[in-house]
């Protein structure tokens, strides 16, 4: 039995996994995009802000040199397979609400918990969790501050906060000296939408176990990038005999089918316009 080729599969089902994944990711959300080739490319960074200054006729004109670094953001590979009974291969209506819904979530979910604090894949692929943490503590509301005034020293704009759900919680839990809900201006479905006028984004791959546990991020997002050399891409096979935690499993002894979802993606950023929410 050969192979289940891609074409087996409709061509939009790949761009609609692909288009949820940057839904899914906050990241993907935030920073800027860049389409990447295969060796990648080197970026540059400038630093400082250009100053200008009124001048008298024929005098010298002000000269602000700032400074531009080089870095290079490379791709990665990001992968994940997914087994399905060849019974669902032939229903695609419910093939396809399986794919859409659990391989973007996957591949979001391990980018978004590597950029902020995982391991990078490679020395070309930065990571937030060196970023200077704030912790939330009793003052919820002064920490908040603390974080926008550390972002706004550095020279950035507070543009951008991304918090977990445990953060969440944390914030509506907050209250002011009546006990009432110090961020009243949630929606219907309780989220927070902005605080001090920076959007909220929220994103499971954030949180990270520990004392005290890593809640959040909030930076001046123009000083991030991603890059991907194409979007997602899926491949199917029948024949494929996968090793498993604890075993193997033959798809065709088996009558199942494996779907590999996989992205080629890379991340920089200047660590010195973000700062990471404790608990």
């Amino acid at each position: 039995m050969a192979d289940i080729s891609r074409p087996t599969l409709p061509a939009s089902i790949s761009e609609d996994i692909w288009a949820q994944t940057l839904e899914d990711s906050a990241v993907m959300r935030l920073a800027q995009r860049i389409e990447l080739p295969g060796n990648g490319v080197a970026v540059p960074v400038i630093t400082g802000e250009p100053s200008a200054d009124w001048v008298a006729e024929t005098d010298s004109k002000p000269v602000s040199n700032s400074t531009v670094s080089i870095k290079t953001i490379q791709p990665y590979k990001l992968a994940v397979i997914e087994t399905v009974s060849k019974e669902l291969m032939d229903d695609m209506p419910r093939l396809y609400a399986a794919l859409r819904e659990r391989l973007p979530f996957a591949i979001a979910k391990k980018f978004d918990a590597t950029v902020f604090g995982g391991t990078a894949p490679g020395s070309n692929f930065d990571v937030l969790g060196g970023a200077t943490a704030v912790a939330l503590g009793t003052d919820v509301y002064g920490a908040l501050v603390t974080v926008d005034g550390n972002i706004a020293n550095a020279g950035g704009v507070m543009n951008g906060i991304v918090m977990s759900p445990q953060g969440k919680t944390k914030l509506l839990s907050a209250t002011d000296q009546t006990k009432r809900p110090l961020f009243n201006d949630t929606v219907a479905n309780s989220t927070i939408p902005t605080i001090l006028g920076a959007p909220v984004t929220y994103s499971r791959g954030v949180y990270a176990a520990g004392t005290p546990a890593q809640l959040g991020f909030a930076g001046d997002w123009t000083h991030a990038r991603f890059g991907t050399v194409a979007g997602i891409e899926i491949a199917i096979s029948d024949q494929a005999t996968l090793a498993v935690t604890g075993g193997t499993i033959n798809l065709w002894q088996q009558n199942m089918v494996a779907i590999r979802a996989e992205v080629r993606i890379g991340f920089v950023a200047d660590t010195a316009y973000f700062q990471k929410i404790t608990a």
